[in-house]
């Protein structure tokens, strides 16, 4: 197994690091209660998704 000869900068650990971040999700309002959801999903208000009554 490897073994670190020296120690990396903090400089170096940050370039590193910077990927790491997480995405917000998108949200979009529901055409028809205008309450935010995200894309793709059945509205946790009205239940609708794609004009249809899901759940």
């Amino acid at each position: 197994m490897a073994v670190q000869q020296r120690r990396n900068s903090k400089t170096r650990k940050a370039k590193r690091r910077t990927h790491y971040k997480l995405a917000a999700p998108t949200l979009v309002r529901c055409p028809k209660c205008g309450a935010l959801k995200r894309t793709h999903r059945v509205c946790g208000e009205c239940g609708d998704y794609n004009g249809e009554k899901v759940a």
